[in-house]
């Protein structure tokens, strides 16, 4: 949506300065604490629809907001006043009972006032004091105190230093949710990743964005990749280096968008401004296939800010109890293997890790991060499952033995199916690292592979990243469907198959142009002489053209 609504990015580019003048220029910082802002907001409005909902449709829902809040303290407090005293008589036990009861009325917090429509109502000077000692509090135990959430944001911590920031901020928040109503009423964008969206433009804002490999991938080349390893209802689903959920919350609204296509066969659903069918949740899930969704979605990250990040960010798309934990996949404290139906990814791939911090069942000989995640997916996936995942073109060439070996595992213990080229542009302006889109399934047998070189993905290869015309998406996935590796297709066209044979004999190289046959135009040259004598006869024209200036010039 960023890139083709101006006052979006206007709007959340005023939020970012906010933040700057404000005293927070942290860029990860400012997006937490941005974030925290959008949760409340959106996790209010998600239990008002809910609420709404019910009430349509005659279901019982209990609202998150309703009944009492106490503060951990006090609920400390209430629970040691709440005990039994040794040797303690009839009258002093009544006299215990209602000084609790007295203190709990005290204490009570009428969950009501935490909702972001209430407290953004309020004064400054009110609201933050109010925000800070109650709403956050609320917010980091909203799904109980045990939660893998509550774990994850033990460590949060509410750092917006002004009453004044804070309700500018609430204001500017207030006004991009209008506008993300408005874009989505008059666009059809149904589905926002709100979060991300924010998360992207604030990088964009700083001259470090994408050090160390935290940048966003694009939505639409997500959007790809789950056109091309079509999760369904009840697959297991990973990313294994998640960052703010992109991929697992577009499986999520895919499964959901062929739920809903299978529910109602007669309507027509409209492609997106991307070239996909993306549909509401709104009606499509009953409480049954909700449930199998949340248990089928799990994301690791080693970043504790970003698996914050993720899990508001799921929550915030009515995920309510997603799983995103922290976890280094690639260290020796990972023990998951074969668990997985689908993995979708793009792991980082800027740097490389200490060899005593690498887990010992990942056999590639290097610190390489875009090689040792490779292996790490396959190692994830179930026997028969499939994962898409982006890769740098490097890992599709590159001679070093350690590279040959991944390419090797994936072709010869793999089925590799695909091997998709992206334009080197797609992941600026925070990169311009050529990559490629491997779908490879585990235990499956290569015998051809598909090459595709996407040179249009709808988008403009600069900075800008601007929409263009003739996105080549929803080609790939046409093509994609229609694949037939009976039909080899035109070495000079842009997608044809490769026998694993051929790939075995090009030590096991990946990349399109090896295998590609570029059609070169014949030029006919005219005859050497007949050029000499044009330009005698042109010589000769004038000079003759000189001497009659000469005799006129007199």
């Amino acid at each position: 949506m960023l890139q083709i609504n101006a006052k979006l990015k206007a709007l959340i580019a005023k939020l970012w300065d906010r933040f700057w003048s404000g005293g927070i220029s942290n860029p990860l910082s400012a997006i937490e604490q941005i974030t925290y802002l959008l949760f409340m907001k959106q996790i209010d409005e998600l239990d008002l629809k809910r609420e709404q909902d019910a009430e349509f449709t005659g279901d019982t829902y209990t609202s998150r907001f309703s009944g009492d809040y106490f503060l951990p303290n006090d609920r400390s407090r209430i629970e040691e006043m709440s005990k039994p005293k040794a040797g303690e008589s009839a009258a002093q036990k009544k006299a215990r009972e209602a000084e609790v009861k007295s203190e709990r009325k005290r204490l009570a917090i009428d969950k009501a006032t935490l909702r972001w429509s209430h407290f953004r109502q309020m004064k400054a000077d009110e609201m933050l004091p109010h925000v800070q000692q109650k709403v956050f509090p609320f917010i980091k135990e909203l799904n109980g105190d045990g939660s893998n959430f509550a774990k994850h944001m033990a460590n949060a911590v509410f750092i917006i230093p002004s009453a004044n920031l804070l309700q500018g901020a609430v204001q500017i928040i207030e006004e991009i949710f209008v506008e993300i109503e408005l874009d989505a009423r008059e666009q059809g964008h149904l589905f926002q990743d709100i979060q991300g969206d924010v998360y992207e433009m604030l990088l964009n804002e700083i001259s470090s964005a994408g050090k160390n490999g935290q940048f966003r991938t694009p939505r639409h080349i997500i959007k790809l990749i789950s056109e091309l390893v079509n999760p369904q209802l009840g697959h297991r689903i990973c990313d294994p280096a998640c960052g703010t959920a992109g991929f697992l919350l577009d499986a999520y609204q895919y499964i959901v968008t062929q739920l809903a296509r299978k529910k109602v066969k007669k309507q027509k659903f409209e492609p997106d401004e991307d070239g996909f069918i993306r549909t509401s949740v709104s009606g499509q899930l009953d409480q049954n296939k909700k449930d199998i969704l949340e248990q089928s979605l799990y994301g690791f990250d080693f970043d504790s800010t970003m698996v914050r990040l993720a899990l508001m960010n799921l929550m915030m798309h009515g995920i309510d109890n997603p799983h995103v934990d922290y976890q280094d996949t690639l260290s020796k404290s990972f023990t998951e293997e074969m668990e997985y139906d689908i993995v979708m990814a793009n792991p980082p791939f800027t740097g490389s890790i200490d060899k005593g911090d690498i887990n010992e069942g990942l056999t590639l000989k290097t610190t390489k991060t875009e090689l040792l995640f490779t292996e790490r997916i396959f190692t994830l996936l179930k026997k028969g499952g499939t994962a898409g995942i982006i890769v740098p073109q490097g890992v599709l060439f590159g001679a070093a033995g350690a590279f040959v070996e991944a390419r090797k595992k994936l072709v010869e213990e793999a089925e590799l199916k695909a091997v998709i080229s992206l334009p080197s542009g797609v992941f600026k302006p925070y990169a311009g690292v050529a990559t490629a889109i491997l779908v490879f399934t585990r235990s499956g047998k290569t015998q051809h592979t598909w090459f595709y070189n996407l040179a249009n993905d709808g988008m403009t290869l600069d900075d800008r990243r601007t929409r263009v015309d003739g996105s080549e998406l929803p080609d790939v996935v046409e093509k994609w469907n229609a694949r037939n590796p009976k039909e080899k297709g035109d070495r000079k066209s842009n997608c044809f198959f490769v026998p694993v044979e051929e790939i075995r004999e090009k030590t096991y190289d990946l990349s399109f142009n090896r295998y590609g046959e570029v059609e070169h135009d014949e030029t006919e040259h005219e005859d050497p002489k007949s050029l000499l004598q044009q330009l005698k006869a042109l010589e000769d024209k004038i000079q003759q053209g000189i001497s009659e200036l000469q005799e006129i010039l007199g």
